[in-house]
């Protein structure tokens, strides 16, 4: 198996060290998991055929249930021709208070020619505290295409927390035949000023991105995506991508948000009505 480029030079000390690789082939008119190897507390459930062989549905599992300082986590995907894979997750990601090091997480995909991934994962909750790093890659091939999302909840806002303390930091990158087509850093300090500032988050605690990636994107698809949305989302058409913010308190208002546009975008671009993965439902 080839790995995805998402791997830093150096390491995170101390904590759980976990890695989970996956190949996806199509195989007549199936998508399989034709390999997959772990290391640690990352896993995935059996794969899961609810649409009919073409789509592999793959629930990714991190059994601690939380990440904690020191702890470096690496899921790589690869989707070869045709195939077409979707990622989910049981549960929400929470990312604990650190007493100094930091956390990690590294995302990659590598999408060969004609084939479809879905990155669909629960929320992610960074504590008060928190000192996380999210690193995402994403490789595409000329005719690959690609929808995922992130939805981040700063705090545990239900509990009355803030998140006054910690650390958050992004860089996000995606290509196609190689060229850079898209590039985001960001890091939110605990308290800092750029969670109230009208330039910033403005005092709200989740923000969310998705991303859909094909190559024929146009005003069409950008017109019925914003009669799918409210006031809280914005989007932005660019050559190959399309990209959906929201900004608000509520990480279900976003998941909702975010579904009806998935359900919008499912079909021009994969091929496929949405189909709900079962998982969130129960």
């Amino acid at each position: 198996m080839r790995r995805s480029r998402c791997k830093p030079a150096e390491p995170a000390s101390g904590g759980w060290k976990a890695e989970l690789e996956m190949r996806f082939e199509r195989r007549a008119q199936r998508t399989v998991l034709a390999e997959r190897r772990h290391d640690g507390p990352l896993v995935v459930q059996k794969p899961l055929y609810p649409e009919g062989d073409a789509v592999c549905h793959t629930i990714v599992v991190h059994p601690p249930g939380g990440i904690a300082g020191g702890d470096d986590l690496e899921l790589c995907a690869n989707a070869g021709e045709g195939a077409h894979a979707l990622l989910t997750t049981p549960g929400a990601s929470k990312w604990y208070r650190s007493a100094g090091p930091a956390a990690r997480q590294h995302i990659g995909f590598d999408l060969k020619e004609g084939a479809r991934l879905e990155w669909l994962p629960q929320e992610t909750i960074v504590f008060d505290g928190a000192i996380a790093e999210m690193r995402f890659r994403l490789e595409l091939a000329d005719a690959a295409r690609y929808i995922g999302w992130e939805i981040l909840c700063l705090g545990r806002t239900g509990s009355g927390e803030r998140f006054s303390s910690g650390q958050c930091r992004f860089d996000t990158e995606i290509r196609r035949e190689g060229k850079l087509i898209w590039v985001e850093r960001g890091d939110l300090r605990g308290g800092g000023t750029l969670l109230d500032s009208p330039a910033g988050l403005d005092r709200r605690t989740v923000c969310a991105t998705m991303i859909a990636a094909a190559g024929d994107l146009g005003p069409k698809t950008l017109a019925a995506c914003r009669k799918a949305v409210d006031e809280t989302v914005a989007l932005t058409l660019l050559p190959g991508l399309l990209i959906a913010r929201s900004l608000g308190d509520s990480s279900e208002a976003a998941k909702s948000c975010f579904t009806r546009l998935w359900s919008v975008l499912r079909f021009p671009l994969l091929g496929r009505e949405a189909e709900r993965p079962r998982i969130w439902s129960t």
